[in-house]
C-alpha cells in the first residue's frame, strides 16, 4: 500500500462553468507524483499543487518517447457520491503497455489507490451537470538525462485531472468517418495495442486529411494488407451487420479498450451475437449496398459511444441507418452512462466508490 504525502495548495483556482467545460481545457488544483529508480523502486508518493514539471532537457522521454498514459473518469452520482468505472482494467492495461515500452509499472492495487486518493482530494472538482465528469490522466515518463538509446533508469508516475463535458461537440449525434487507405496506424509486433503517445502522434496526419475532406474521424485498416477494419480515430469500432455485432480482435494492433470490453460484455449479457473475427472493409461496404449494415459506432472513455452515420472508402460512401443513432448503439450508450453516473443499477459490479 502506498504511503501518500499531501501538500495542499493555499491558492485554489476558480471553478469553470460546468455547462461549457469542453474536453481537456481546465485542470484541477493538485497532481499526484511517484518517483522511481532502479535502487528504490517506486517511492516518495505525494499529492502536490498542480504546476509545471521540472525536467532535464536531456530527459529520455523528450527524445525517445519513453512514456505511457491512461484515460479514465470519476462520476458524480445522484446522491452526490463519486465513483470510478472499472479502474482495475486501466491499471492492468498500463502494466501491459509499460512492459512493451520498457517502463516500470505500479501494481494494480497501488494504481487504483493512487487514483482514488487524487480524486478524493479533488472531489469538489467532480462536476454536477448532466453528462460531465472528472477526466483522470495517469502517465509514466522516463526522466533520466541520457542521450543513449536504452531503457531509462529513472521515471515518474503522475496523475492530473480535468473536469470535462462531451468529447465531441456533436454529442451523441452520428459522425462522418473517412476510411484511411494510405497511412498505417499499427503493424503486428509493434505498439498498436499500447496506450503510448507515439501511436496518437502518428495518427494525426490522417485526421487532418479527414477534416479537409469534411469528415470528423479516420477509420484505420490493418497495416499489412490494408484490408481489415481496426480502430476509428482514438476509439475502438463496432459494426452491426445482419444482426451480428463485429469488432476487430485485440491481437497486437488494436487497443484493448475498457469501454470496448464493457460493450462486448453487455452485448453477450443481452444475447446479441458478437464476432471478434477480422472484418474486411469490402464486406462492410457490400453490406451497406445490400441493406445489411445496420449500425456502426466507436467506443472509448472520452466519448463513451460515438455513432457513425457515414463511411467513405475509395470514393464509395456508405450511409448508415439514415444518419440516425441505432437501437443497439443507443442502448449501449444509455446503459454504460447509466452505470457510470449511477442512474442505473450496476449489476455487473463495475463501479468503485471513492471515499
Amino acid at each position: 500500500m502506498l504511503q501518500i504525502k499531501k501538500q495542499l495548495t493555499a491558492n485554489k483556482k476558480s471553478k469553470p462553468d460546468e455547462n461549457s467545460l469542453g474536453f481537456g481545457v481546465y485542470y484541477t488544483d493538485h497532481m499526484l507524483i511517484i518517483d522511481h529508480d532502479e535502487e528504490q523502486g517506486w517511492h516518495d508518493a505525494r499529492i502536490v499543487p498542480y504546476e509545471p514539471i521540472q525536467i532535464d532537457p536531456a530527459a529520455m522521454v523528450l527524445h525517445y518517447a519513453m512514456e505511457s498514459f491512461e484515460g479514465m473518469k470519476a462520476y458524480r452520482t445522484p446522491d452526490g457520491s463519486i465513483q470510478l468505472f472499472r479502474p482495475d482494467k486501466n491499471a492492468q492495461r498500463m502494466i501491459n503497455t509499460n512492459h512493451r515500452m520498457c517502463l516500470p509499472s505500479l501494481p494494480v492495487e497501488d494504481f487504483v489507490q493512487a487514483v482514488k486518493e487524487i480524486v478524493s482530494v479533488e472531489k469538489d472538482w467532480v462536476p454536477h451537470a448532466e453528462g460531465t465528469s472528472l477526466y483522470i490522466r495517469p502517465f509514466v515518463i522516463a526522466t533520466e538525462p541520457h542521450l543513449g538509446v536504452r531503457p531509462s533508469r529513472t521515471h515518474q508516475f503522475i496523475i492530473i485531472c480535468s473536469p470535462v463535458g462531451a468529447y465531441y461537440s456533436t454529442g451523441i449525434n452520428p459522425v462522418k468517418i473517412f476510411v484511411e487507405d494510405e497511412y498505417t496506424r499499427a503493424c503486428p509486433g509493434g505498439t498498436g495495442f499500447t496506450k503510448c503517445g507515439g501511436n496518437y502522434a502518428a495518427s494525426l496526419i490522417s485526421q487532418v486529411k479527414a477534416h479537409e475532406l469534411g469528415y470528423e474521424q479516420t477509420l484505420w485498416l490493418d497495416g499489412v494488407e490494408h484490408k481489415y477494419v481496426e480502430e476509428v480515430g482514438s476509439m475502438n469500432c463496432f459494426f452491426k451487420i445482419g444482426g451480428t455485432v463485429y469488432t476487430a480482435p485485440c491481437v497486437g494492433t488494436v487497443l484493448p479498450g475498457v469501454t470496448r470490453m464493457s460493450c462486448i460484455d453487455l452485448l453477450k449479457h443481452w444475447g446479441v451475437p458478437v464476432s471478434e473475427e477480422r472484418l474486411p472493409i469490402a464486406d462492410v461496404m457490400q453490406a451497406s449496398k445490400d441493406g445489411k449494415l445496420e449500425e456502426v459506432f466507436g467506443t472509448g472513455t472520452a466519448a463513451v459511444i460515438s455513432p457513425v452515420g457515414e463511411l467513405r472508402y475509395e470514393g464509395d460512401v456508405a450511409y448508415i441507418n439514415n444518419g440516425e443513432i441505432g437501437e443497439i448503439t443507443h442502448k449501449l450508450y444509455n446503459t454504460l452512462t447509466g452505470i457510470q453516473w449511477g442512474t442505473m443499477p450496476d449489476e455487473l459490479g463495475w463501479t468503485v466508490k471513492v471515499d
